[in-house]
Formats: C-alpha cells, structure tokens, sequence
C-alpha cells in the first residue's frame, strides 16, 4: 500500500508517516519510481506507536523498543520494563511541580481574597 492509504487507514497525516521512516520506525520498501511501498505490517506498527505516544513516550524512546513490542509482547522485553520505570519517575516528578504551582496558586487566590475583604 502507498503512504496516503496507510494515512487513511491510520488516521495518521502522510507528513507524520515520513517523520516516522525518518525516525526508522517504520521502514518502507521503495518501488523503482521512488514511491513508498507498505506492507499490511506498518497498520499495526504505526497504530502501536500512536498507543506509546499517547502514554507520553516520545519517538526516540519508543525506538528502544518497538521491534521487541512488535515481534514479541510487552512482558517480555526488558527495554520497555526500564523506560516505563523512567517515564513513572518523570511523570512523579512534573506531579510534585504541578502540585507546587497549584499550591502557591491557592495561597495567591486566597491572599487576594483576604485583601478584597479586609479593603471593603
């Protein structure tokens, strides 16, 4: 299949289906007259890494371990256990930031708050 029939079987934009040849996360065959040639393989491989990016991985760490994914399951490969171990560190970190900022949000909401009532 070429790259606007994948497109439209996986919702993806054909922009984004090069990024992801450029990224050798997908890899097409090349026909003669330079057109990329898909085999029924690539659905499942760009719809996997559309499920990884929506869990917040980015292209170059799902590189680390797509083909295992693909070829295997996901118990089985070791690459994925230590990177979904990074990705929870990452993600605990930006929820104590996030939690900083709302707090000092809060403090600033009900000091105005005091001050309105304490000027009327």
């Amino acid at each position: 299949m070429r790259i606007g029939e994948l497109a439209r079987l996986t919702g993806v934009s054909p922009r984004v289906l090069r990024y992801y040849e450029k990224k050798k996360l997908i890899r097409p065959a090349r026909l003669k007259n330079g057109y990329r040639e898909y085999n029924s393989m690539a659905i499942k491989q760009v719809k996997t890494i559309q499920f990884y990016l929506s869990l917040g991985f980015t292209t170059d760490q799902i590189s680390h371990f797509l083909n295992c994914i693909l070829e295997n399951n996901e118990t089985v490969c070791q690459e994925v256990l230590s990177t979904y171990e990074m990705k929870i560190k990452e993600l605990d970190n930006y929820i104590k930031i996030l939690s900083e900022i709302k707090s000092n949000l809060e403090e600033r909401v009900n000091a105005i708050k005091v001050s309105k009532t304490n000027s009327c």
